[in-house]
């Protein structure tokens, strides 16, 4: 009976260790991935807080110097490097808020009416998203030249406000809503703003977080507009500021990374508060049919 019963055990015995294994394997992928992934982070902070002497010494530095407020004095010699961290904040909030309300605004509007040419209108702005971003530079800059906006904000925010990406990611939320809950508000009184307002918004708020935070990323990594709109240096965006670095600092990488720490400082903010709606957002998102 005793080898009966160690037959049937060792299978179940065999199957724990098994899965052990491979969540031994699996939290150990991860850690690796995440140490290689997280360390030019690391040394990013370790170089912000080092002299350029230090910086080029054999073995290299592998720990926190005491550095940063003179690499940071440096910065803002150079470059009125708070002020192009303002400037950023400005266009990439000002962009996301508008993004959002007006991508919901179309979204809604392609999702929840009937009217003439709607799929082919639909399809068509689909369409505009396979032009490379490089064939509407010189059109783009030209327009805005005769606007008047060169050296303004307002090129690298009213453009964008209303992109084909955002109105089909807000369509599929908007999609979700019950036709019912609609006509049950109209009956009520509401006016079809209020309806959205009060309404769609607030049913499709995964989405406006996913396309929020993307919004956001976009806006503060863009690179080439600024430099082509932006001509002074109190006007620069990150981006710009941080090109721009190299030669007026005569590559002092030391400054190069605490500009570089502070450019990523407000990413990371933006994520952790919006993360729980990026990540429902998402998830629901791939949930669609």
């Amino acid at each position: 009976m005793s080898l009966i019963s160690n037959s049937q055990d060792n299978p179940q015995e065999s199957s724990n260790v098994k899965y052990t294994l491979q969540r031994i394997l699996l939290y150990t992928v991860l850690v690796v991935g995440a140490i290689v992934t997280l360390f030019p982070f690391f040394y990013m902070l370790i170089i912000a807080t080092r002299t350029r002497a230090d910086i080029f010494t054999f073995p290299p530095p592998i720990w926190f110097g005491d550095s940063f407020i003179d690499n940071l004095n440096i910065l803002l010699n150079k470059m009125p490097f708070f002020r192009n961290i303002f400037n950023s904040i400005v266009i990439a909030v000002s962009t996301t808020f508008m993004t959002m309300f007006f991508c919901a605004l179309g979204g809604y509007g392609f999702a929840k009416y009937d009217f003439k040419w709607k799929s082919q209108l639909f399809f068509l702005m689909l369409g505009t998203m396979m032009i490379p971003a490089l064939l509407r530079i010189i059109p783009w800059f030209i327009m805005m030249r005769q606007f008047g906006w060169i050296n303004t904000f307002w090129p690298l925010i009213i453009p964008g406000i209303a992109n084909p990406f955002g109105i089909f990611l807000m369509k599929q939320f908007m999609d979700d809503i019950p036709n019912s809950i609609i006509d049950a508000a109209r009956i009520d009184g509401c006016s079809e703003f209020q309806i959205f307002y009060k309404m769609a918004l607030p049913l499709s708020l995964p989405g406006l977080g996913t396309l929020g935070i993307l919004t956001f990323l976009a806006s503060w990594n863009r690179y080439m507009q600024p430099l082509l709109i932006l001509q002074e240096k109190s006007m620069y965006t990150i981006p710009v500021a941080l090109s721009k670095l190299q030669g007026k600092i005569d590559q002092n990488w030391g400054a190069q990374m605490v500009g570089t720490t502070l450019a990523i400082a407000p990413i990371i903010i933006a994520f952790v508060l919006a993360s729980k709606q990026f990540i429902s957002g998402i998830t629901e998102g791939a949930t669609k049919g």
